[in-house]
């Protein structure tokens, strides 16, 4: 895996799990560490969902099997 997605992933998961905190919890923890509308938080944002994005690759690619003999 290039390094691009394996920073893209990090970035997607980090959204994930902000998510589930909004979900379960009504805390979102991008504005409570950057503030509420900020421009920061903004690029936060920005930077998950290009991330989103770009792991859309992953769902293209085949997955290789590795053996081990």
């Amino acid at each position: 895996m290039q390094t691009i997605q394996k920073i893209a992933l990090a970035l997607t998961i980090i959204g994930a799990l902000n998510w589930g905190l909004v979900g379960l919890f009504s805390f979102n923890l991008v504005e409570a560490l950057f503030g509420v509308d900020t421009l920061f938080t903004r690029v936060v944002y920005t930077f998950v969902g290009l991330a989103g994005i770009i792991n859309v690759g992953l769902l293209l690619t085949p997955f290789e099997h590795t053996s081990k003999k």
